[in-house]
């Protein structure tokens, strides 16, 4: 534990009080304890030199353009675009009290610095800045910048803190990409709801991301299946399948009488080998997660969506200490973490122990660029288990399975790479040639760590599926009769649809596509938003209704499609977003002016109004969404019985896709099914709501809800303050 004779001065600060502020009640909690502050106070804990106090996720954001300019209240095309030259802050109303606290903490006469707890990324250093530009503060702040949340780790942490203006340039990156989703959403959602009288909702990152989903349905509906044969010799002790180059691809044989007249021909015939080789291959360990990759994998493997691995990874991170910082986008280490890598390897499970020695040949850690890479380290290291030994039997099951991903890889990252001589043999039989391929493994390396403690079925690829394993020792000149040749039919199949972790895969690489290769090269790495806010992106999607979820597959719905046949092509491409997402970056590092970027941003709204103004394509919207039915109009169903409203006590609720309304007139209950989700909250269903009207209180495995006056409040499990407050009024959705 730390105390005020070990943390006297912290980055130059003067002597005196000094108020912490973290990101979440729990964060705040576990800082608390390293710091010694002990004593409960009103949304704080305090203790001898040290008060720390939590942001509740967020206190303040941008305001509504009508809370700007009333007349900005009616939606016309007459008052657009709306590009203010400054967009003022406001507390958010539902965390009203918990701002209060905080701004007069952090502006008391007693309290000398501040330290900013937040998360140690962008959108944390958001949090605290917005906290403390709308309070008022002028106080002199450090920053914290861990990467998990272990004792040891926090202490270390306060021991090399950095002076806040060491993050200006986050900052400046953080507060230029609020207002540029503030600018893009506000304008193009008004002047394409205007233009086409349905509520559109429409983003700089989310748009481009829906137009990925939508390429790949129109691939799927336009697809033609194509049949095809395939020939294969038997040789007796190998096989081989005929080719031809002119064939695309070079094995598929266009047509059933040529496929069988290459069968007759071979049939009895001789076999000569004109080609055999073997090449002695190396397939590289697997590199460490970053969290786009980890969201990869565990849809792939365990079929979690990227909004839930992102869930069970912040648990791990700030509830069970059990894992690094999860939202970043490096996958690899600085060469100081090389002995706490070492020390967390030991520390690991018994189930991992069998697995360590290989990881640490001789005790020590392999070291290459392809895991240590201090230059390619960005705000946080790959994700990694903390060195602690963990209890996995406290964890959940979604919480095991995703630090058992994380503990092998880990693992298989550092051990050797998988050897194996791969073989090509080409056996000529008249005037057709028949290829065969073999595998056989020299050093099975690090596919001796399971990727997962459970069964792998992992789908081959066509080329996979070629290489059955050792060959007979053949050369050039060795021949063979033909004991069978015959043929197979089948058919060209489509693209599968999306899932999470192929739409993932499209975010992180869209841009690599383009013509320009100069700016594809600069484009490398940035993508359509960032690790630590793509699965939200996907969620969004899914809750505004341009996506829909299909077993393990992610669609786009009709309106989808309808969204992005009248974009303009500059905001559906991944293009314009990825140079966006570059430019925020050389932001971060000071390379590019802000207001440089906000000036770009402030013409594509000018243009974008333009074209709905004027060039947007006729596209009819379906009648139950457009807004002349009203807000209850997107498909509700029939009341639900033996319902009373918790608001008026009169009507009966009824349920659309994202909400609970009232049925009687005049009342403005509504109840979003993901109103308490951001607080960490369940997504409210039918059996949930009827329970909340009969109890006005449920607790589960999370936390409790409760249904009271006007408002339904969720506190996580353990805590006293509600992580998400919502009044049952009508209110804009948020998020």
């Amino acid at each position: 534990m730390l105390n005020g004779g070990t943390l006297q001065k912290l980055g130059g600060l003067a002597l005196g009080r000094i108020v912490v502020m973290a990101e979440k009640p729990s964060v705040g909690r576990d800082i608390a304890r390293v710091l010694g502050c002990g004593t409960r106070g009103d949304g704080c804990l305090i203790g001898d030199k040290y008060i720390v106090t939590w942001a509740l996720g967020h206190l303040v954001t941008l305001e509504e353009p009508d809370e700007m300019d009333p007349n900005l209240k009616r939606w016309s095309f007459q008052t657009l675009p709306i590009l203010p030259e400054e967009i003022p802050l406001k507390v958010i109303p539902r965390t009203r009290s918990q701002f209060s606290i905080v701004k007069k903490l952090i502006n008391d006469k007693e309290t000398d610095s501040l330290i900013c707890a937040t998360d140690a990324g962008r959108e944390g250093e958001l949090i605290f800045r917005y906290i403390y530009e709308k309070a008022g503060c002028k106080k002199p702040f450090d920053r914290l910048w861990i990467s998990s949340m272990t004792d040891e780790a926090i202490a270390e942490g306060f021991r090399s803190i950095r002076p806040g203006k060491d993050y200006e340039g986050l900052y400046a990156s953080a507060q230029c990409r609020s207002k540029a989703d503030w600018l893009v959403g506000m304008n193009a959602s008004r002047a394409f709801t205007l233009k086409y009288d349905t509520l559109l909702s429409v983003g700089r990152v989310q748009t481009p991301t829906l137009a990925i989903l939508v390429r790949r349905r129109k691939e799927i509906e336009n697809f033609k299946p194509e049949g095809y044969w395939t020939v294969t010799a038997d040789f007796g002790d190998y096989s081989g399948v005929c080719f031809r180059e002119k064939w695309d691809p070079d094995t598929h044989v266009p047509t059933k009488a040529e496929a069988e007249a290459i069968a007759a021909a071979a049939k009895g015939g001789t076999g000569e080998v004109v080609l055999a080789e073997t090449i002695r291959k190396h397939e590289l360990p697997p590199q460490l997660y970053d969290l786009t990759s980890l969201q990869r994998d565990a849809n792939r493997l365990l079929g979690f969506t990227a909004d839930k691995t992102l869930k069970t990874a912040q648990s791990l991170y700030e509830t069970r200490k059990a894992l690094t910082y999860p939202r970043t986008d490096s996958r690899y280490l600085p060469p100081d973490m090389i002995p706490r890598t070492v020390q967390t390897m030991k520390l690991l499970p018994e189930a991992y122990q069998k697995y360590v020695a290989g990881a640490l040949p001789e005790g020590k850690l392999p070291v290459s660029k392809r895991t240590i890479d201090a230059t390619k380290v960005t705000d946080h290291h790959a994700i990694l288990p903390t060195p602690r030994r963990v209890d996995l039997n406290s964890f959940s099951a979604d919480e095991r399975k995703l630090y058992d991903l994380v503990a092998r890889r880990l693992l298989a990252a550092f051990y050797p790479a998988c050897d194996y001589d791969a073989t090509k043999v080409i056996t000529r039989v008249g005037q057709e040639m028949f290829r065969t391929t073999g595998k056989v493994i020299i050093q099975n390396g690090w596919h001796d760590v399971p990727v997962s403690e459970g069964p792998v079925r992992a789908r081959k690829s066509k080329g996979e599926q070629e290489e059955e394993g050792a060959l007979p020792p053949l050369k050039v000149g060795d021949t063979r009769t033909v004991k069978a040749a015959r043929i197979k039919e089948d058919v060209t199949r489509p693209p599968s649809p999306h899932t999470d972790a192929s739409l993932l895969a499209g975010m992180e690489a869209a841009g690599k596509e383009l013509e320009d290769e100069e700016l594809a090269r600069q484009m490398k790495g940035s993508g359509i938003g960032t690790p630590a806010t793509r699965a939200a992106i996907i969620e969004r999607l899914i809750q505004v209704g341009y996506a829909q979820r299909k077993g393990k597959t992610l669609q786009a719905t009709d309106k989808g499609v309808q969204l992005i046949e009248i974009m303009p092509p500059e905001l559906a491409s991944p293009e314009m977003t990825g140079k966006w997402e570059l430019a925020l970056s050389k932001i971060t590092d000071g390379e590019q002016d802000p207001e440089r970027f906000l000036e770009g941003i402030r013409r594509m709204c000018v243009f974008l109004v333009d074209y709905a103004r004027n060039n947007a394509k006729p596209v009819a919207f379906p009648a139950e969404e457009r807004r002349g039915r009203g807000r209850r109009g997107n498909g509700a169903t029939p009341p639900l019985a033996d319902t009373v409203c918790p608001l008026c006590g009169k009507g009966k609720l009824r349920e659309s896709p994202l909400a609970f309304d009232c049925t009687e007139k005049g009342c403005k209950c509504t109840i979003w099914k993901d109103c308490l989700t951001r607080g960490g909250g369940p997504a409210l269903n039918e059996k949930l709501l009827r329970l909340l009207l009969e109890k006005k209180q449920v607790a589960g495995s999370s936390g409790t809800i409760q249904l009271g006056e006007g408002s339904i409040r969720f506190f996580p499990r353990g805590s006293e303050t509600p992580s998400a407050v919502r009044s049952l009024a009508y209110e804009k959705k948020q998020g």
